[in-house]
């Protein structure tokens, strides 16, 4: 069992949504919490509901330099979380080069980004926590999910080989992979989506997994299961069972 109190946790993308759902997890357990994200005013409005010690940075992740900033403002951490991230619903039949750069250097390009502030100094001390946030959607190619899937399957090969790199040291990785969560970004969503949580509820599961000493989650079952186990189907039985958009 991890410990929380008194521990200082930094969440990038963390102005709403599950970002902001984790936050009032961890602060409830006892952790100074930082949140970061691109506006000022929703940030301070997080911190405000916050019932133990916080505080709001802005940044961009998508600019080292603003990240940089960021980091030294936030100062000295025990962890560091992922959450940002952008979506747009795309196929190939409407390819939107723009549009689908943005999802690579939000979702992957600025978890990089946001690991490389944290982690030399996790390395230096042999001490530190890193927690990312994946995605269901990157296990497999999904129809309409150019961009989104593919940064999310970046991010999850990223911590798995950050995990292979640092496992045995002080310095902990984890993912979390969750399935849809009812946010500003699947609003967009046109269609059914399968067991989809509640921010909190999603929020309540990845805190319990970070408490955990395993590397990995994803969730909801048994949702979760047809994605992971998805990866050994053949591409016909995969891709034949998915709809056509």
């Amino acid at each position: 069992m991890r410990e929380w109190t008194g521990k200082r946790y930094w969440l990038i993308g963390a102005s709403d949504g599950l970002g902001e759902a984790l936050a009032h997890q961890l602060s409830r357990a006892g952790c100074e919490v930082i949140v970061s994200a691109r506006t000022q005013d929703k940030l301070d409005a997080v911190v405000a509901e916050l019932p133990g010690r916080a505080s709001a940075v802005a940044c961009d992740i998508t600019d080292g330099a603003s990240m940089d900033a960021a980091a030294e403002a936030v100062g000295d951490v025990d962890g560091m979380v992922f959450l940002a991230g952008v979506y747009w619903p795309i196929k190939a039949q409407e390819w939107d080069t723009g549009r689908i750069a943005a999802m690579c250097d939000v979702n992957l390009t600025g978890c990089v980004r946001a690991v490389g502030t944290v982690l030399p100094r996790f390395i230096e001390r042999d001490r530190g926590h890193i927690v990312i946030t994946g995605s269901l959607s990157g296990y497999r190619g999904l129809p309409g999910a150019l961009g989104y899937a593919a940064s999310k399957a970046g991010t999850m090969v990223l911590a798995e080989s950050l995990h292979a790199d640092l496992r045995g040291s002080g310095v902990e990785v984890q993912i979390a992979n969750p399935g849809f969560i009812r946010t500003r970004l699947t609003e967009k969503n046109d269609f059914a989506m399968a067991q989809i949580m509640e921010p909190e509820d999603a929020a309540r599961r990845m805190f319990e997994f970070m408490g955990t000493d395993s590397f990995k989650t994803s969730f909801p079952q048994p949702f979760a299961s047809l994605f992971r186990y998805g990866q050994f189907l053949p591409d016909w039985a995969w891709y034949g069972m998915l709809p056509k958009r």
